[in-house]
Protein backbone atom coordinates (compact mmCIF):
# COMPACT_ATOMS: atom_id res chain seq x y z
CA UNK A 1 0.00 0.00 0.00
CA UNK A 2 1.41 3.39 -0.97
CA UNK A 3 1.88 6.06 1.68
CA UNK A 4 -0.35 9.15 1.72
CA UNK A 5 0.60 12.20 -0.30
CA UNK A 6 0.79 14.66 2.59
CA UNK A 7 0.49 18.21 1.25
CA UNK A 8 -0.87 19.77 4.44
CA UNK A 9 2.37 21.61 5.23
CA UNK A 10 6.12 21.48 4.85
CA UNK A 11 6.27 20.86 8.60
CA UNK A 12 5.36 17.18 8.14
CA UNK A 13 8.75 16.05 6.82
CA UNK A 14 10.74 13.38 8.62
CA UNK A 15 14.51 13.55 9.07
CA UNK A 16 16.47 11.50 6.58
CA UNK A 17 18.84 8.72 7.60
CA UNK A 18 21.81 11.01 7.02
CA UNK A 19 20.26 13.78 9.11
CA UNK A 20 19.58 11.28 11.91
CA UNK A 21 23.21 10.20 11.78
CA UNK A 22 24.35 13.81 12.09
CA UNK A 23 22.08 14.23 15.10
CA UNK A 24 23.34 11.04 16.76
CA UNK A 25 26.96 12.09 16.32
CA UNK A 26 26.55 15.71 17.44
CA UNK A 27 28.87 17.10 20.06
CA UNK A 28 26.72 18.43 22.88
CA UNK A 29 26.83 20.40 26.11
CA UNK A 30 24.43 22.30 28.37
CA UNK A 31 22.96 25.10 26.27
CA UNK A 32 21.47 26.97 29.23
CA UNK A 33 25.06 27.39 30.38
CA UNK A 34 26.04 28.32 26.80
CA UNK A 35 28.16 25.18 26.57
CA UNK A 36 26.64 23.31 23.63
CA UNK A 37 29.14 23.72 20.75
CA UNK A 38 26.71 22.56 18.07
CA UNK A 39 24.10 25.08 19.19
CA UNK A 40 26.75 27.82 19.17
CA UNK A 41 27.85 26.85 15.67
CA UNK A 42 24.28 26.93 14.35
CA UNK A 43 23.50 30.28 15.95
CA UNK A 44 26.66 31.88 14.60
CA UNK A 45 26.17 30.45 11.13
CA UNK A 46 22.59 31.63 10.76
CA UNK A 47 23.46 35.08 12.13
CA UNK A 48 26.26 35.40 9.57
CA UNK A 49 24.00 34.24 6.73
CA UNK A 50 21.46 36.93 7.63
CA UNK A 51 24.02 39.65 8.30
CA UNK A 52 23.35 40.03 12.03
CA UNK A 53 25.63 39.91 15.04
CA UNK A 54 24.15 37.00 16.97
CA UNK A 55 21.56 34.25 16.94
CA UNK A 56 19.43 32.29 19.39
CA UNK A 57 18.13 28.77 18.82
CA UNK A 58 14.49 28.21 19.79
CA UNK A 59 12.23 25.19 19.78
CA UNK A 60 9.65 26.80 17.47
CA UNK A 61 9.06 29.59 15.02
CA UNK A 62 6.36 31.05 17.23
CA UNK A 63 8.81 31.35 20.13
CA UNK A 64 11.39 33.01 17.87
CA UNK A 65 8.77 35.48 16.63
CA UNK A 66 7.52 36.28 20.11
CA UNK A 67 11.02 36.91 21.42
CA UNK A 68 11.73 39.12 18.43
CA UNK A 69 8.61 41.17 19.06
CA UNK A 70 9.32 41.45 22.77
CA UNK A 71 12.70 42.99 22.00
CA UNK A 72 11.05 45.77 19.98
CA UNK A 73 7.67 46.46 21.62
CA UNK A 74 6.92 47.21 25.26
CA UNK A 75 3.73 46.21 27.07
CA UNK A 76 0.88 48.50 26.06
CA UNK A 77 2.48 49.44 22.76
CA UNK A 78 1.55 48.03 19.36
CA UNK A 79 3.02 46.11 16.48
CA UNK A 80 1.35 46.58 13.11
CA UNK A 81 1.26 43.98 10.35
CA UNK A 82 -0.74 42.63 7.44
CA UNK A 83 -4.03 41.02 8.55
CA UNK A 84 -3.13 37.47 7.49
CA UNK A 85 0.31 37.51 9.09
CA UNK A 86 1.27 34.42 11.06
CA UNK A 87 2.04 36.39 14.22
CA UNK A 88 -1.60 37.56 14.50
CA UNK A 89 -3.45 34.68 12.87
CA UNK A 90 -1.62 31.55 13.98
CA UNK A 91 0.25 32.27 17.22
CA UNK A 92 -2.83 32.26 19.46
CA UNK A 93 -2.57 35.82 20.73
CA UNK A 94 0.88 35.15 22.17
CA UNK A 95 2.10 38.74 21.88
CA UNK A 96 -0.77 39.93 24.06
CA UNK A 97 -0.73 36.95 26.41
CA UNK A 98 3.02 36.90 27.01
CA UNK A 99 4.12 40.49 26.55
CA UNK A 100 1.11 42.80 26.78
CA UNK A 101 1.64 43.81 23.15
CA UNK A 102 -1.36 45.03 21.18
CA UNK A 103 -1.62 44.70 17.43
CA UNK A 104 -3.34 46.44 14.57
CA UNK A 105 -3.61 45.14 11.02
CA UNK A 106 -4.32 46.18 7.46
CA UNK A 107 -5.34 44.01 4.52
CA UNK A 108 -3.44 43.61 1.28
CA UNK A 109 -3.77 41.21 -1.67
CA UNK A 110 -1.76 38.00 -1.09
CA UNK A 111 -0.04 39.66 1.84
CA UNK A 112 2.07 41.91 -0.40
CA UNK A 113 3.42 44.91 1.45
CA UNK A 114 3.13 48.57 0.43
CA UNK A 115 5.24 51.15 2.20
CA UNK A 116 2.79 53.97 1.46
CA UNK A 117 -0.05 52.02 3.04
CA UNK A 118 2.10 51.45 6.12
CA UNK A 119 3.23 55.07 6.22
CA UNK A 120 -0.36 56.22 6.58
CA UNK A 121 -1.27 53.47 9.04
CA UNK A 122 1.30 53.66 11.82
CA UNK A 123 0.91 55.96 14.82
CA UNK A 124 4.31 56.40 16.48
CA UNK A 125 4.48 58.60 19.59
CA UNK A 126 0.69 58.80 19.79
CA UNK A 127 0.69 60.57 23.15
CA UNK A 128 -0.89 59.71 26.50
CA UNK A 129 -4.36 58.83 25.23
CA UNK A 130 -3.71 56.55 22.23
CA UNK A 131 -1.67 53.43 21.63
CA UNK A 132 1.71 54.13 20.08
CA UNK A 133 3.11 52.02 17.25
CA UNK A 134 6.64 50.91 18.02
CA UNK A 135 7.23 48.15 15.45
CA UNK A 136 6.26 46.90 12.02
CA UNK A 137 6.23 43.17 11.29
CA UNK A 138 6.88 41.75 7.83
CA UNK A 139 6.54 38.15 6.65
CA UNK A 140 8.51 36.57 3.80
CA UNK A 141 7.36 34.31 2.29
CA UNK A 142 3.81 35.14 3.32
CA UNK A 143 2.17 31.92 4.48
CA UNK A 144 -1.54 32.72 4.22
CA UNK A 145 -0.86 34.79 1.13
CA UNK A 146 0.05 31.54 -0.59
CA UNK A 147 3.85 31.58 -0.36
CA UNK A 148 4.16 35.15 -1.64
CA UNK A 149 7.69 36.51 -2.01
CA UNK A 150 7.99 40.09 -0.76
CA UNK A 151 10.01 42.27 -3.16
CA UNK A 152 13.32 43.27 -1.61
CA UNK A 153 12.92 46.88 -2.70
CA UNK A 154 9.64 47.18 -0.79
CA UNK A 155 11.18 45.62 2.31
CA UNK A 156 14.09 48.04 2.08
CA UNK A 157 11.70 50.98 1.76
CA UNK A 158 9.79 49.80 4.83
CA UNK A 159 13.01 49.41 6.79
CA UNK A 160 14.18 52.90 5.83
CA UNK A 161 10.81 54.42 6.71
CA UNK A 162 10.73 52.61 10.05
CA UNK A 163 14.20 53.84 10.92
CA UNK A 164 13.27 57.43 10.10
CA UNK A 165 10.12 57.14 12.22
CA UNK A 166 11.89 55.55 15.18
CA UNK A 167 10.15 52.20 14.72
CA UNK A 168 11.57 48.70 14.96
CA UNK A 169 11.07 46.04 12.30
CA UNK A 170 10.61 42.32 12.87
CA UNK A 171 10.83 39.92 9.94
CA UNK A 172 9.02 36.61 10.26
CA UNK A 173 11.23 34.72 7.85
CA UNK A 174 9.98 31.23 8.62
CA UNK A 175 10.24 30.47 4.91
CA UNK A 176 12.85 33.07 4.04
CA UNK A 177 14.92 30.24 2.53
CA UNK A 178 12.15 29.77 -0.06
CA UNK A 179 12.13 33.49 -0.84
CA UNK A 180 15.92 33.45 -1.24
CA UNK A 181 15.89 30.48 -3.63
CA UNK A 182 12.92 31.77 -5.64
CA UNK A 183 14.21 35.34 -6.03
CA UNK A 184 17.97 34.92 -5.95
CA UNK A 185 18.16 37.69 -3.33
CA UNK A 186 20.96 37.05 -0.81
CA UNK A 187 19.78 36.16 2.67
CA UNK A 188 21.83 38.99 4.12
CA UNK A 189 20.01 41.51 1.93
CA UNK A 190 16.70 40.37 3.37
CA UNK A 191 18.17 40.31 6.86
CA UNK A 192 19.36 43.90 6.57
CA UNK A 193 15.78 45.16 6.29
CA UNK A 194 14.86 44.26 9.88
CA UNK A 195 16.10 44.60 13.45
CA UNK A 196 15.05 41.10 14.44
CA UNK A 197 14.61 38.14 12.07
CA UNK A 198 13.31 34.64 12.68
CA UNK A 199 13.99 31.73 10.32
CA UNK A 200 12.59 28.21 10.61
CA UNK A 201 14.55 24.99 10.14
CA UNK A 202 11.62 22.57 10.43
CA UNK A 203 9.61 23.72 7.44
CA UNK A 204 11.16 23.65 3.98
CA UNK A 205 14.58 22.63 5.27
CA UNK A 206 13.27 19.42 6.80
CA UNK A 207 14.79 19.51 10.30
CA UNK A 208 12.55 17.96 12.96
CA UNK A 209 12.64 20.92 15.36
CA UNK A 210 13.80 24.49 15.62
CA UNK A 211 14.09 28.08 14.54
CA UNK A 212 16.74 30.75 14.98
CA UNK A 213 16.22 34.38 15.96
CA UNK A 214 18.93 36.82 14.88
CA UNK A 215 19.54 40.40 15.96
CA UNK A 216 22.24 42.52 17.57
CA UNK A 217 24.36 40.88 20.24
CA UNK A 218 22.76 43.06 22.91
CA UNK A 219 19.24 42.08 21.86
CA UNK A 220 20.08 38.39 21.70
CA UNK A 221 21.49 38.57 25.23
CA UNK A 222 18.11 39.87 26.39
CA UNK A 223 16.23 37.33 24.28
CA UNK A 224 18.19 34.52 25.91
CA UNK A 225 16.86 35.61 29.31
CA UNK A 226 13.29 35.71 28.02
CA UNK A 227 13.66 32.32 26.33
CA UNK A 228 14.57 30.83 29.72
CA UNK A 229 11.76 32.75 31.41
CA UNK A 230 9.24 31.34 28.91
CA UNK A 231 10.47 27.81 29.63
CA UNK A 232 12.40 27.56 26.38
CA UNK A 233 15.85 26.87 27.77
CA UNK A 234 17.16 23.48 26.64
CA UNK A 235 20.09 21.41 27.78
CA UNK A 236 21.95 19.07 25.39
CA UNK A 237 20.07 20.50 22.41
CA UNK A 238 22.99 20.08 20.02
CA UNK A 239 21.30 16.95 18.72
CA UNK A 240 18.61 19.29 17.36
CA UNK A 241 21.03 21.93 16.14
CA UNK A 242 22.93 19.25 14.21
CA UNK A 243 19.80 18.63 12.16
CA UNK A 244 19.66 22.35 11.41
CA UNK A 245 23.28 22.44 10.30
CA UNK A 246 22.71 19.40 8.08
CA UNK A 247 19.67 21.13 6.58
CA UNK A 248 21.67 24.26 5.80
CA UNK A 249 24.31 22.16 4.08
CA UNK A 250 21.98 19.96 2.04
CA UNK A 251 18.40 21.27 1.86
CA UNK A 252 18.46 24.94 0.88
CA UNK A 253 19.22 24.90 -2.84
CA UNK A 254 16.99 21.85 -3.36
CA UNK A 255 13.98 24.04 -2.44
CA UNK A 256 13.79 24.83 -6.17
CA UNK A 257 12.50 21.26 -6.62
CA UNK A 258 9.61 21.99 -4.26
CA UNK A 259 8.83 25.18 -6.16
CA UNK A 260 8.87 23.37 -9.50
CA UNK A 261 6.54 20.67 -8.18
CA UNK A 262 4.15 23.26 -6.80
CA UNK A 263 4.08 24.87 -10.26
CA UNK A 264 3.38 21.51 -11.91
CA UNK A 265 0.54 20.76 -9.52
CA UNK A 266 -0.92 24.25 -9.71
CA UNK A 267 -0.90 24.46 -13.49
CA UNK A 268 -2.45 20.98 -13.74
CA UNK A 269 -5.35 22.02 -11.49
CA UNK A 270 -5.71 25.40 -13.21
CA UNK A 271 -6.04 23.69 -16.59
CA UNK A 272 -8.49 21.13 -15.25
CA UNK A 273 -10.90 23.48 -13.44
CA UNK A 274 -11.34 27.16 -14.26
CA UNK A 275 -10.97 29.70 -11.47
CA UNK A 276 -9.74 27.42 -8.71
CA UNK A 277 -6.01 28.20 -8.99
CA UNK A 278 -4.25 31.34 -10.18
CA UNK A 279 -1.16 29.53 -11.39
CA UNK A 280 0.77 32.75 -11.97
CA UNK A 281 0.65 33.42 -8.23
CA UNK A 282 2.60 30.26 -7.38
CA UNK A 283 6.02 31.64 -6.50
CA UNK A 284 7.35 29.08 -4.04
CA UNK A 285 6.07 25.81 -2.55
CA UNK A 286 2.40 26.63 -1.97
CA UNK A 287 -0.68 26.18 -4.11
CA UNK A 288 -3.87 27.96 -3.02
CA UNK A 289 -7.28 26.62 -4.03
CA UNK A 290 -10.13 29.15 -3.99
CA UNK A 291 -13.32 27.07 -4.04
CA UNK A 292 -16.00 29.78 -3.88
CA UNK A 293 -17.02 29.10 -7.49
CA UNK A 294 -17.34 25.35 -6.94
CA UNK A 295 -19.80 23.17 -5.01
CA UNK A 296 -17.02 22.25 -2.59
CA UNK A 297 -16.12 23.67 0.78
CA UNK A 298 -12.48 23.41 1.74
CA UNK A 299 -13.31 21.00 4.58
CA UNK A 300 -15.37 18.73 2.31
CA UNK A 301 -12.66 18.64 -0.35
CA UNK A 302 -9.98 17.88 2.24
CA UNK A 303 -12.06 15.05 3.66
CA UNK A 304 -12.81 13.56 0.23
CA UNK A 305 -9.17 13.81 -0.86
CA UNK A 306 -8.01 12.17 2.36
CA UNK A 307 -10.17 9.14 1.59
CA UNK A 308 -7.97 8.72 -1.48
CA UNK A 309 -4.73 9.26 0.48
CA UNK A 310 -4.14 12.86 -0.59
CA UNK A 311 -3.94 15.13 2.45
CA UNK A 312 -4.50 18.88 2.10
CA UNK A 313 -5.26 21.72 4.53
CA UNK A 314 -8.59 23.53 4.78
CA UNK A 315 -7.55 27.03 5.83
CA UNK A 316 -10.97 28.67 5.61
CA UNK A 317 -14.50 27.96 4.34
CA UNK A 318 -13.45 28.08 0.68
CA UNK A 319 -9.67 28.30 0.97
CA UNK A 320 -7.48 25.19 0.78
CA UNK A 321 -3.70 25.01 0.71
CA UNK A 322 -1.29 22.48 -0.76
CA UNK A 323 2.40 22.61 0.24
CA UNK A 324 5.22 20.72 -1.46
CA UNK A 325 8.31 19.64 0.47
CA UNK A 326 11.28 17.29 0.41
CA UNK A 327 9.15 14.20 1.15
CA UNK A 328 7.05 14.81 -1.99
CA UNK A 329 8.31 13.48 -5.33
CA UNK A 330 7.09 13.65 -8.92
CA UNK A 331 4.89 10.58 -8.57
CA UNK A 332 3.20 12.15 -5.56
CA UNK A 333 2.44 15.26 -7.60
CA UNK A 334 0.87 13.14 -10.34
CA UNK A 335 -1.25 11.26 -7.79
CA UNK A 336 -2.40 14.46 -6.11
CA UNK A 337 -3.23 16.15 -9.41
CA UNK A 338 -5.29 13.15 -10.56
CA UNK A 339 -7.24 12.86 -7.31
CA UNK A 340 -7.94 16.57 -6.91
CA UNK A 341 -8.83 17.05 -10.57
CA UNK A 342 -11.34 14.21 -10.39
CA UNK A 343 -12.91 15.59 -7.22
CA UNK A 344 -13.09 19.19 -8.45
CA UNK A 345 -14.81 18.06 -11.63
CA UNK A 346 -17.46 16.29 -9.55
CA UNK A 347 -19.79 17.28 -6.72
CA UNK A 348 -19.58 16.42 -3.02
Amino acid sequence: MSSPVDLRSDTVTRPSALMRTAMAEAEVGDDVYGEDPTIVELEQRVAELLGHEAGLFTASGSLANQLGLRLLVAAGEEVVCEAQSHIVRAELGAAAAFSGITSRTWESPRGLLDVEQIRGFVRPNAGPYLVSTTAIAMENTHNFGGGTVQPLEVMQDIGEFASSAGLGVHLDGARLWNAHVASGVPLAAYGATADTVSVCLSKGLGAPVGSVLVASAERITRARVWRKRYGGGMRQAGILAAAGLFALDHNVERLIDDHDRAQRLGFALAEAVDGVVVAEHIETNMVVLELAGTPWTAAALAAAAREQDVWISAMGPTFARLVTHLDIDDDDIDRAAAVLTSLLRSSP
